[in-house]
């Protein structure tokens, strides 16, 4: 986490030192607004590592209020800075241009600053509230391991929820309201449902005990139920009603298997499950639809063909365009469902919630319907 720390001070700093140069040429600032804007750039670079230190304290209506504005701010940085790089890329043709005696293309240095800012904060706003139009996703998938007699078993997937400072009571009634009105016979959750300290929260676990699917609750852990302390998270997940899967399979109703794994970070903080997924699912009945939990969106050549469906998310699609086209490139599978050998599928949520900023461009949140269907 040092290292992560490390990297995000210098990065966000960074974005900083290049807006308040663009800044200056652009208005050719004196020496005393570029120290306020030196000031403000520094507030905000430490505001999320403030919310965390207030976050461990106890401190949490503090927290919320700085947490949605911080990092506002840092999704707003963000969006600023990629426009701001594609414009000076487009000055760069320009000058080209103006060498073979072209017209000029773009405005002033001032004016297309301008135009940046604004467009920026056209881009939070709409990014905003995507975030908070949370979308279903229906699948179906056709098998002969569920019997005729059953006809068909509707799953809901969420997954990176992100319960914490930003994600409370009010966006997550949302969601339990969603799920309860898609009935499923079994809801699971593949990792990051909580990002920070919620143990002082008991209104927050409410909401998922009033959910009762006929089969059950199952989840896993994703990389933030290992930052904000697995035992913790773990503690939550099982007082909403889920059974937390670490390393196991289980058989349930008979005709369904279910198995889990904990996400690699566990290797970090010296906590892992003790079977591997290969180990876990060569011990479940193959007779039977074999779903795996797991946070990443990776597959394994080991155990590729000993499960029919694996559950995951974690990418988010990026969040916020353009992130997307990095988790694409990462990824073989970044969202959506995809074949794989073996009769296999893989289903990548892109995640409920949102990580760090409250933004999402060309990423909505969702919760998936899967149902699985008798041939």
């Amino acid at each position: 986490m040092r290292l992560f720390h490390f990297i995000y001070l210098f990065v966000y700093s960074l974005m900083h030192i290049y807006v308040i140069a663009k800044a200056k040429t652009a208005f050719n600032l004196n020496t005393k607004k570029i120290f306020l804007l030196i000031i403000f750039s520094f507030i905000m670079v430490f505001t999320p590592i403030l919310i965390g230190i207030l976050n461990l304290i106890g401190i949490h209506i503090t927290t919320h209020q700085l947490t949605y504005g911080g990092f506002l701010w840092m999704g707003f940085m963000f969006i600023f800075c990629c426009l701001l790089l594609s414009y000076d890329v487009l000055k760069l043709f320009n000058s080209f241009l103006l060498k073979w005696h072209m017209p000029r293309l773009l405005p002033s240095a001032s004016i297309g600053f301008s135009i940046v800012f604004f467009l920026s904060i056209v881009l939070v706003l709409y990014g905003h509230f995507e975030a908070r139009n949370i979308q279903i996703e229906k699948i179906t998938i056709h098998t002969s391991k569920i019997h005729q007699s059953l006809d068909k078993l509707r799953i809901v997937h969420i997954s990176d929820v992100h319960i914490g400072p930003i994600l409370r009571e009010k966006r997550l009634n949302k969601i339990v309201e969603m799920i309860e009105k898609l009935e499923p016979d079994i809801l699971l959750a593949t990792g990051d449902i909580v990002d920070g300290q919620i143990n002082n929260h008991p209104e927050l676990i409410e909401p998922f005990i009033q959910i009762n699917p006929r089969y059950g609750k199952y989840a896993v852990a994703g990389n933030h139920e290992f930052y904000v302390g697995i035992d913790q998270a773990v503690d939550f997940m099982q007082k909403a009603g889920f059974k937390v899967l670490r390393g196991q399979g289980i058989t349930v109703a008979g005709f369904i298997n279910i198995a889990g794994v904990d996400d690699p970070t566990a290797k970090k903080y010296s906590i892992s499950s003790i079977a591997t997924e290969k180990e876990v699912l060569s011990g479940l009945p193959r007779d039977n639809f074999t779903i795996l939990l797991k946070h990443r969106p990776d597959v394994k050549a080991d155990y590729l063909g000993l499960f029919d469906l694996q559950l995951s998310g974690h990418a988010h699609k990026g969040q916020i365009f353009p992130i997307s086209l990095i988790t694409m490139l990462y990824y073989d599978v970044h969202e959506g469902l995809a074949y794989l050998p073996n009769n296999s599928y893989l289903y990548v949520s892109r995640g409920a919630g949102t990580s760090g900023p409250p933004i999402r461009i060309l990423a909505p949140p969702e919760i998936a319907v899967i149902e699985i269907i008798s041939n």
